[in-house]
């Protein structure tokens, strides 16, 4: 451990540890080895983590935004570049809910993110639910931190996230619409007039044809693309 990194081997569900703080990692670990998820490794900055990563192939990353060296956003975008068989998540880990950090965070293609404060079931169930292919953020919260800073990010354009969405049916396209507004399944599928498994079809054709990993970067295009626009225009499409 006096390198920040730990690891150990099995065949569970496995995570990635990396945060700068040793206490953070060590409680962290604890909680997660309690319930039966193997943590492969523990790393003290973004270095370490893609290191990790490439050794032990985790199921789940969390990673610390601020990390002294390379930070989680850079550590992130490496992960994920070197993952070709969209295998491995991250959890961005931040200490406030709005920290601009985790729209970045988000654009290089998080799964979601968790405060440093959250609870160990919610934490357990994060690693479990991000596992299964899902995003971790609510969609209205995704939805609130693209409003927030999606303008302020157009001077550094996210890499890889401009797609063509001319390959997607008018109702692909009416869908992506009301995921941006930060609606849930069953409240697109109450909308839509359509079963929530049709709408999970809807939604898992459209992470497939734009080659997305999960409905946080979904909602992130929709933004990015002009589809739907910050503060006012999402409410256009309801």
């Amino acid at each position: 451990m006096a390198n920040g990194v730990n690891e150990v081997g099995g065949d569970r569900l496995r995570a990635v540890i990396a945060d700068d703080q040793a206490l953070v990692r060590t409680g962290f670990g604890m909680i997660l080895t309690a319930d039966g998820i193997e943590v492969t490794a523990e790393a003290a900055d973004g270095a370490e983590a893609v290191a990790a990563v490439r050794r032990t192939r985790p199921d789940v990353v969390l990673m610390d935004i601020r990390m002294p060296g390379m930070d989680g956003i850079e550590a992130t975008r490496r992960v994920l570049a070197e993952d070709t068989a969209g295998e491995v998540r991250v959890i961005i880990l931040t200490t406030y809910d709005l920290d601009h950090y985790v729209y970045a965070a988000l654009t290089a293609g998080a799964s979601g993110f968790l405060l440093k404060d959250v609870t160990p079931e919610h934490l357990v169930a994060a690693v479990r639910l991000v596992r299964s292919g899902d995003a971790l953020l609510a969609p209205a919260i995704t939805r609130r931190l693209i409003e927030r800073f999606a303008q302020r990010e157009e001077a550094t354009p996210s890499a890889g996230l401009h797609r063509d969405l001319s390959g997607l049916t008018p109702r692909e396209l009416e869908v992506l619409r009301l995921l941006a507004t930060g609606l849930s399944n069953a409240e697109l599928a109450e909308r839509l007039f359509l079963s929530p498994t049709t709408v999970k079809t809807h939604i898992g054709r459209i992470l497939s044809k734009l080659d997305l990993r999960d409905r946080v970067q979904a909602v992130v295009l929709a933004y990015e693309s002009g589809l739907v626009t910050p503060g006012g225009g999402a409410e256009t499409a309801l």
